[in-house]
């Protein structure tokens, strides 16, 4: 039987499921994944490697930098398996490709 969380367990085993159990990165990191045929082969409750860390994958929406609440409120369906790997390098390049932040003030505090 594959570990899974004691919250939301329903809704993980349906993302997992869909997923065969499999981290559905196809790239968003920035890796080719080729070991996996474009696809991260990190499997739930596997090793990273011989020697290696085990593998917890995570139901989390398809956007990296969907909020905790915006991601809650997604139905199972908008979710995928990710490895913790992947989605933290997905969500890095997503930041970097947003649009710069004003550095000005606007006069918010000039007097």
């Amino acid at each position: 039987m594959k570990s899974q969380p004691i919250v939301g367990a329903a809704v993980f085993a349906t993302v997992m499921e869909a997923a065969g159990y499999r981290c559905q990165c196809e790239g968003e990191c920035g890796q080719p994944h080729t070991k996996g045929d474009g696809r991260c082969p990190h499997e739930h409750d596997g090793y990273t490697s011989k020697h290696g860390r085990r593998v917890r994958l995570m139901a989390a929406p398809i956007d990296p930098l969907a909020t905790d609440v915006a991601a809650a409120r997604l139905p199972a369906s908008e979710l995928r398996a990710w490895c913790l790997d992947c989605h933290g390098a997905a969500a890095r390049r997503a930041r970097k490709q947003l649009p710069p932040t004003p550095t000005d003030q606007c006069g918010l505090f000039e007097l």
